[in-house]
């Protein structure tokens, strides 16, 4: 049986991403041969539609580049994919990196100049206080080395 995964549905071909394209990452793709994925758009989730205003945080909050205020969507985004990660019984999660909802380590830092912070978007954070351990796209190879 395979160990269970959550992963960021835009990393595997999703037209989930803000503005309805995808990030498809064939090296998350792969993990498919090893692991269970289980695919989680937090977004989503949260109730954010498809293309959406891209959003950043600025001071712990969530907010679009219109300057709405959508910490509450995300939130609950958040909420719903640790549920989903504990029903799961997943160990970790490959997520989306620099993303407010599932950057981990590194997100822009909410002036949309394209600037990165140490930082962690709501989803990853909570996922990481529920010991749940976060890989992003790029750290894939890791997360392999990991389970063999």
């Amino acid at each position: 049986m395979k160990t269970k995964i959550i992963v960021s549905a835009c990393l595997l071909g999703e037209n989930c991403k803000y503005n309805g394209g995808n990030n498809k990452c064939d090296d998350v793709i792969a993990l498919a041969e090893k692991f269970e994925i289980i695919p989680v758009c937090p977004e989503c989730f949260g109730g954010l539609p498809i293309p959406r205003v891209p959003s950043e945080i600025k001071d712990g909050r969530v907010y679009s580049k219109t300057g709405e205020d959508l910490t509450e969507a995300f939130l609950s985004g958040a909420e719903q994919t640790l549920y989903i990660a504990k029903e799961a019984n997943a160990p970790c999660a490959v997520l989306k990196e620099n993303s407010p909802s599932c950057g981990f380590g590194k997100i822009y830092d909410g002036t949309f100049s394209g600037n990165k912070i140490d930082g962690n978007g709501i989803t990853a954070q909570l996922l990481y206080d529920n010991e749940i351990q976060i890989f992003g796209e790029s750290q894939v190879k890791r997360l392999i080395n990991l389970y063999e």
